[in-house]
């Protein structure tokens, strides 16, 4: 039989992270509503939201930096609110705004973090060098770090998270503003730390998180809004499945009888997307055909998280 043992303010020994209607007001505006979420222990949770939906906030309370309006959230077994103390020496964060000391190297910002949790020199001095090599940066490791590019930074600000060997691993939007090749890099050190640490990561790229995550929640004015793996979000939330169909001789007739049966048709040059909730692609087909229309290709679309995503969340900009 399986003893699940609770420590510290309790919660399941098989979370990472639980928290109940974790809420955070300020000054009457509502920034985080009543989140229920459970993070298992060595999964990566993607938590993914428009800007100023709460996913700052929620990670600012979960490691211990704000203090929730109402509500609670255990990490590791330990209450936020009761024992921020242990948390904090369970976590490490990798912020959305990378905070480096830039006049010093990175042996100095890796030392000055391991200081911090009580790591001896010599534990300080081994993590760094293990964690330097595997980013990358050991060739550059004695520069200070205002001569880093922000891919460079970055991945430093990764190794500080690091350094004493967290449980828990937060990680704030780590591939903002990078060049295709520094996100590569980084997306494939997260990956190799799947199953070792519990990762929570914030991204505003949707191959990031389709590429990384185990689970997937879209948090939206404070509220979580959907959840599950990538694909059990493209296969069961989208509403409309689409279809690309290359053709000539498509009439203006033909063009008026597909608008008036499905709810979205756009005409490019010889392609159609024809988009709908219960879409029959044999049926669409052979009435093309049956109307004299030519069909070079057929096929449809595969959904993206992109496509879950605006769905979800709508099309409007946010601030």
């Amino acid at each position: 039989m399986l003893v699940l043992v609770k420590r510290g303010g309790g919660g399941d020994e098989r979370n990472a992270v639980q928290t109940l209607k974790l809420t955070k007001r300020f000054n009457g505006l509502v920034a985080v509503n009543g989140v229920d979420l459970e993070i298992k222990k060595g999964e990566l949770f993607s938590l993914l939201g428009p800007n100023g939906a709460g996913k700052t906030t929620t990670i600012r309370m979960l490691c211990c930096l704000l203090k929730p309006t109402r509500g609670t959230a255990s990490i590791l077994g330990y209450d936020i609110a009761k024992e921020p103390f242990k948390v904090k020496k369970l976590i490490g964060v990798s912020p959305q705004d990378t905070v480096l000391s830039e006049r010093l190297n990175c042996w100095e910002n890796l030392a000055l973090i391991g200081k911090v949790h009580g790591l001896s020199s010599n534990e300080v001095k081994g993590r760094s060098e293990e964690l330097l090599e595997t980013m990358g940066l050991m060739e550059r490791s004695k520069d200070q770090v205002r001569k880093f590019s922000g891919g460079m930074k970055r991945r430093l600000s990764i190794a500080m998270a690091l350094v004493h060997d967290p449980e828990l691993l937060f990680l704030d939007e780590p591939t903002l503003g990078l060049d295709p090749q520094a996100r590569r890099t980084i997306w494939e050190y997260i990956a190799e730390l799947k199953g070792k640490k519990t990762i929570l990561l914030t991204t505003h790229y949707m191959e990031e998180a389709d590429f990384l995550s185990d689970r997937i929640g879209i948090i939206d004015e404070g509220r979580i809004v959907a959840l599950g793996t990538s694909e059990d979000l493209k296969t069961n939330r989208l509403e409309m499945r689409s279809m690309v169909v290359t053709a000539e001789n498509i009439t203006a007739e033909v063009i008026a009888d597909l608008q008036s049966k499905y709810s979205r048709l756009e005409k490019v040059k010889e392609k159609l997307r024809i988009s709908h909730k219960d879409l029959d692609f044999k049926e669409i087909v052979d009435y093309l055909h049956s109307r004299g229309v030519t069909v070079y290709s057929a096929a449809l679309e595969q959904p993206t998280l992109e496509d879950v995503f605006i769905q979800i969340t709508g099309k409007k900009l946010r601030d």
